[in-house]
């Protein structure tokens, strides 16, 4: 049963979610994708210790692919050439593994799909119903081919993702730029708006911007590691919500 004491989103101006882990289950992909690759990787090169799940979350989960594979590389004590966006994923470069990486999520994307979570599309409906704005805010550059995916593109009439934050120098998250930026193009103030997260940076993110209400979505990262993170609330699932938004 919806939770009478849960925020009613309806009262915000705007409420902006993140992509993965949030809107849907590509969390699972990206993790799955990650492991694949680093611990091909570290295997290679004999890196220790081997990857962990745990990594996932400390170094990549809601930063931009780059950021999050020296991230992950640094925390080894490895430092490689950054590289350049176009780095075939055979280059042993910062770009060249993150593109590696994304050739994995790709294959993996193609053929299994996804869906949305039931409970986010309930919640979109409620919020929609109310003519409430929402957007999409993702560091993933593979943002526009989930969304098309699990078929609920047309409802965003913002996305900011991994390829406007690179062409606009937007840093990553922990940094509130990419959730400012989704404010600013939706025309509203984010003292006044929402955030829906799931990743340690991306709560923090939204934090970090001011936002009115930081909602984090426990999918695994801890309840409270979002809410020390920034998070005023924490759900498991957004159908929490639906309730507080419909009345």
């Amino acid at each position: 049963m919806p939770d009478a004491t849960l925020p009613d989103l309806t009262r915000y101006d705007a409420v902006l979610f993140d992509l993965d882990g949030v809107l849907t289950p590509t969390a699972d992909l990206h993790m799955h994708a990650w492991r694949t690759m680093f611990e091909q990787l570290f295997a290679q090169w004999e890196i220790e210790p081997p990857y962990a799940d745990q990594d996932y979350f400390d170094h990549l989960d809601g930063k931009k692919r780059y950021d999050g594979v020296a991230a992950l590389l640094r925390s080894r004590d490895v430092e490689i050439p950054w590289g350049d966006p176009a780095d075939d994923p055979s280059v042993d470069t910062v770009c060249g593994i993150g593109n590696r990486k994304n050739t994995v999520f790709s294959a993996v994307l193609e053929a299994e799909g996804i869906a949305a979570y039931p409970g986010s599309l309930a919640l979109l409906d409620a919020l929609d119903a109310a003519g409430v704005p929402v957007a999409v805010v993702s560091s993933s550059k593979n943002a526009g081919d989930v969304l098309d995916a699990a078929g609920i593109r047309g409802r965003f009439p913002v996305i900011v993702d991994g390829l406007l934050a690179e062409r606009d120098h937007l840093p990553s998250k922990p940094a509130p730029d990419v959730f400012l930026a989704g404010a600013r193009l939706l025309g509203v103030s984010p003292a006044r708006s929402a955030a829906v997260e799931d990743a340690l940076s991306g709560v923090a993110s939204a934090a970090a911007g001011g936002f009115g209400l930081v909602v984090g979505v426990d999918r695994g990262a801890g309840a409270a590691t979002l809410a020390a993170a920034g998070a005023h609330i924490v759900v498991d699932d957004l159908a929490e919500l639906v309730g507080p938004a419909s009345r």
